[in-house]
């Protein structure tokens, strides 16, 4: 039965918003696109799959880098728009950047309203090494 996919309110394109947040930490690793083939693999697997919309296909996390998303839940939000799924991201890294998070940067803001965005976490990996492009 697919009831449970029939609830969620997939936008005009047949997406949904998915966050990845580790497991343990409640670190939010990532946020990316599902389609509704990706959401039900994603259950049936319990390993992250998303939907690239560069790629225009369905885009399975770790298929090039390794860096594999072991999914342990899968939560709908209240309004049933957004998907989220707590993850073991194998490898430590999430971001395509070679970083833990695809959330490293933070806004600076400076006495006169002004602000910058400050790099908080390191590259982990070289992004040469883990895609071989």
């Amino acid at each position: 039965m697919s009831d449970w996919l029939d609830a969620v309110k997939w936008d005009a394109q047949g997406l949904v918003p998915a966050i990845a947040q580790d497991a343990v930490t409640h670190e939010i690793l990532m946020v990316a696109w599902m389609n509704r083939e990706a959401l039900e693999e994603t259950a049936r697997t319990l390993r992250g799959v998303y939907w690239s919309r560069s790629r225009n296909r369905l885009w399975r996390k770790g298929e090039e880098s390794g860096h594999v998303q072991n999914v342990s839940e899968i939560r709908l939000d209240c309004d049933n728009d957004v998907v989220l799924l707590k993850v073991e991201q194998l490898g430590g890294i999430a971001c395509h950047t070679g970083r833990r998070s695809c959330f490293f940067q933070k806004l600076a803001m400076d006495n006169q309203g002004g602000g910058h965005w400050v790099t908080t976490t390191p590259v982990l990996k070289n992004p040469d090494e883990i895609y071989r492009k």
